[in-house]
């Protein structure tokens, strides 16, 4: 893609799913990655997997809710890579709770979401300026509908589609700003509520929801991370891209190959 060769980027949650997978297709692009995760055994394990193709690429550990990790993050990539280009923000708690949620399962969820976000948004606007520059925050179909017992989550979500909007608009022209909305993508998180973790047996039980009948993959999700990064998208800013296999489109009518709608033969 356009403009990504030679640049430099942090990925927030980037040792496993969707955020590893991100890192990957930057690396590809020629991008040197610095990522970060709060288990840094599995980010050093990670790493060194990368680093068997890769050499332009870091790991930090640390806690996206302490904003001094932060910006810290932010001031290693300018040392390591001399420069920051894009940042993407990824890592995300998966704390789906309901009528049962308590004040901290809402702190945690806020502050580790969407409030983590702004915050490093912020330091990368204070740390490298405000030319040249684009981000990408990572919501999902959760952000855009109701879902069973699940307050937390989607209210964080939907606070990250907002965020991404408002600071495209304070930093235009320079810095562009924009989301992607992912759908069932098949990671851990998914794979534990899969029967016997088996990937066919869920698409199976979901992929009706779906208009392409399956789940999608972590790499078409880095897929369109790469190129809202990109000068491909150098008009694209404040946006929502959903990547969730016609998932948000699909009616109550679609689901099941087999039903009748009126006015349908």
């Amino acid at each position: 893609m356009r403009g990504l060769k030679g640049k430099a980027a942090i990925v927030t949650g980037g040792s496993r799913g969707i955020g590893r997978a991100c890192v990957e297709r930057l690396l590809e692009e020629e991008v040197s990655v610095l990522f970060c995760g709060r288990n840094a055994q599995t980010g050093e394990k990670t790493l060194s997997e990368l680093k068997e193709k890769f050499d332009n690429v870091d790991f930090m550990a640390g806690d996206m809710k302490d904003p001094q990790f932060c910006k810290d993050l932010i001031a290693g990539a300018i040392k390591k890579f001399g420069t920051l280009d894009y940042l993407v923000n990824n890592a995300f708690p998966f704390t789906a709770k309901g009528l049962n949620a308590s004040r901290e399962d809402w702190l945690h969820t806020m502050e580790a979401g969407p409030v983590s976000y702004a915050t490093m948004i912020q330091e990368f606007v204070s740390q490298r300026g405000r030319e040249n520059g684009s981000i990408v925050n990572m919501s999902s179909i959760s952000g855009h509908i109701a879902q069973p017992e699940r307050w937390t989550y989607n209210a964080a979500k939907g606070a990250v589609k907002q965020l991404t909007r408002c600071t495209a608009l304070d930093l235009a022209p320079g810095i562009r700003v924009n989301c992607v909305s992912p759908g069932w993508v098949w990671t851990d998180e998914v794979k534990k509520a899969a029967p016997n973790g088996d990937r066919d047996t869920a698409e199976e039980m979901w992929g009706d929801f779906h208009m392409l009948q399956r789940l999608e993959r972590p790499e078409e999700i880095a897929s369109a991370v790469a190129f809202l990064l990109s000068d491909d998208a150098s008009a694209i800013t404040a946006a929502d891209i959903p990547v969730e296999g016609g998932y948000l489109s699909l009616g109550p009518e679609g689901l099941g190959k087999d039903s009748n709608f009126a006015g349908s033969d």
